[in-house]
């Protein structure tokens, strides 16, 4: 699941294979860029806004560009070194093969590709609220953006990347019970709504620089997680089952005896 930790640490991977390097090759399976050479740009820095990711070149001519890519659900970057084989998806699914030197990095089901002057790049993320993991991190002006529509159900407001930028479905379920918080909560009734967007920000900064997401702090497959992925599995607090909502980019997961519905007030 491609979120805020994750695209993090496939900004340093490609940081890591590229940066530094000249492009001594660059192909894009894609109509919108399948003109474009970049060969003899150089890679000067790569980095993760939210869920974006952006790689910064400059061209042999000094032009500054911004590549800029979002991973959604399915989408994937790798860097192989001299030899090695591609097969972190399958041939027809790539869409985007940097060489630089004896990195090769390729892009597999990538979405919302665009290349863009540098100075531009806000044109693409510039909407985007503050970072859970960026230097722009600012835990009151995420909740200032999320108080602005109080009546959200909080799941719902929690994924919108305009109030902040890096959660997706796996950390809103994860907060949500971890905090004892009905899914469909409405934000202007959620208890404590700064202690929500805090421990957001310390889950994802928990899993930065590592692959395996957990919340539960153990690394043991099928252990990593309260509520997300465990639809009718007993919960790990109470022994109940574990409920599902959804398909799709929208999926919840939680358990209705740790995170019941609120009693409406009466009046």
């Amino acid at each position: 699941m491609p979120e805020g930790d994750t695209v993090y640490n496939t900004a340093q991977l490609l940081r890591e294979g590229l940066v530094g390097r000249t492009l001594t090759g660059a192909q894009f399976r894609v109509p919108q860029l399948a003109v474009v050479d970049l060969t003899g740009a150089e890679v000067v820095a790569s980095l993760s806004r939210g869920k974006h990711l952006l790689l910064r070149l400059r061209t042999a001519g000094g032009r500054e560009l911004s590549l800029h890519s979002h991973l959604r659900m399915e989408g994937a970057w790798r860097v192989y070194g001299p030899g090695q084989r591609w097969n972190a998806r399958p041939a027809h699914t790539i869409r985007v093969v940097l060489r630089a030197g004896d990195h090769t990095a390729v892009g597999f089901h990538l979405h919302d590709l665009a290349l863009v002057p540098t100075a531009q790049e806000e044109r693409l993320v510039g909407h985007l609220g503050p970072d859970l993991l960026g230097p722009d991190w600012d835990p009151a002006e995420a909740v200032r953006r999320l108080t602005r529509d109080p009546a959200a159900p909080i799941a719902a407001a929690l994924l919108d990347q305009r109030n902040l930028a890096g959660i997706g479905n796996l950390y809103k379920c994860e907060v949500l019970f971890l905090r004892g918080v009905w899914p469909w909560t409405p934000v202007g009734e959620v208890p404590d709504l700064p202690g929500v967007v805090d421990l957001a920000q310390r889950l994802l900064a928990h899993n930065r620089g590592r692959w395996t997401q957990t919340t539960t702090g153990s690394l043991r497959r099928g252990e990593t997680s309260y509520v997300y992925g465990r639809r009718a599995q007993p919960c790990r607090n109470c022994n109940g089952p574990i409920s599902k909502d959804g398909d799709g980019d929208r999926i919840t997961y939680w358990c209705p005896r740790c995170q019941p519905r609120p009693t409406p007030t009466p009046g």
